[in-house]
């Protein structure tokens, strides 16, 4: 597969800048194999704006970032039209929108009316302005940031919003041993200058194709199936995973699989992406959250009581 060498080689990349989070950079190449979005929730400081630009020039593609502040308008991000005198018609002034990677750095800071701005974009891939809708940039990604602290002046995602975000991840704090790296690399230059794309869009196209491609087994779309519906009915969620859910756990799946170099999805793959994709679509009753039960916990149950169709081994 010459384009699942090409795309991890973007990870390789990456790695120059985000030291030690091989993991997280993998989730973030998964979901723009996917054609997913990424929420990345974390304490400040600890990279999550670097990575999503780092992600952006190794992959070739062209990178924008949104500051989401509550003065932020819906038109800063989808774009407006202007009336031109010397055409005497009206003309579309791209927004933000109109990049292949967007980052919407403190996303929850914005007004519900902004976020909402967001939501067009990211499912159906074109904004509508003045009742003309714009096709977006091929590939299309939105990286998403927000701080799990400091909730004073934010307006938390609201269910609808947090099921566009095919996966959430986390970055978490460096080792000692990494955090020296990381300002030792820093002391006369910034490593995210020195990055060099490690493919071409053309070349991340191709390989979402292949991801497409790849093939799963009747069993495992109810092994997905099953995984999702148990989340709806537990008894400590109050509202749990959608069809969308199910829909992003497949194409999740397919992708690790593609990065596995293999062109089939097996159970293990499912597993593997389903801390990722679930979660944050999981709402918990009051009860549970009285009783801090964690939406792991949720999901472990879930997973325990369905049966994989079959194993990598068989």
């Amino acid at each position: 597969m010459v384009h699942n060498r090409k795309i991890q080689q973007i990870a390789d990349e990456v790695e120059k800048v985000i030291v030690g989070k091989r993991d997280v950079v993998t989730m973030l190449l998964i979901a723009l194999l996917s054609g997913g979005h990424v929420l990345v929730e974390d304490v400040p400081g600890t990279g999550k704006t670097t990575l999503a630009a780092a992600m952006g020039r190794s992959a070739g593609l062209v990178s924008r970032r949104a500051q989401f502040t509550p003065d932020v308008t819906a038109s800063d991000i989808t774009g407006f039209t202007m009336f031109n005198k010397e055409t005497n018609t009206f003309e579309y002034r791209s927004g933000l929108v109109m990049t292949n990677i967007l980052l919407a750095d403190e996303i929850n800071r914005a007004t519900p009316k902004t976020q909402s701005a967001l939501l067009e974009a990211m499912e159906e891939q074109t904004v509508t302005v003045d009742g003309v809708s714009h096709r977006l940039p091929n590939p299309f990604m939105v990286i998403a940031t927000q701080n799990e602290l400091g909730y004073v002046g934010t307006f938390p995602l609201p269910e609808a919003q947090l099921d566009r975000f095919m996966m959430k991840i986390s970055m978490g704090y460096p080792t000692v041993e990494q955090e020296i790296g990381i300002i030792a690399s820093r002391q006369k230059t910034d490593p995210l200058e020195n990055l060099i794309p490690a493919c071409t869009k053309e070349d991340v196209i191709a390989a979402r194709n292949e991801v497409k491609d790849t093939n799963i087994e009747q069993s495992v779309y109810r092994y997905i199936v099953e995984i999702v519906a148990g989340t709806r009915n537990h008894p400590a969620v109050e509202l749990g995973a959608s069809p969308r859910a199910s829909l992003a756990l497949m194409r999740a799946a397919q992708s690790y699989a593609f990065l596995n170099s293999r062109a089939y999805v097996v159970p293990e793959d499912v597993l593997r992406m389903t801390p990722y994709v679930l979660p944050h679509r999981i709402r918990l009753t009051q009860e549970a959250k009285v009783k801090h039960v964690d939406t792991m916990d949720i999901l472990r149950d879930v997973i325990k009581a369905v049966k994989p169709p079959f194993t990598r081994g068989n």
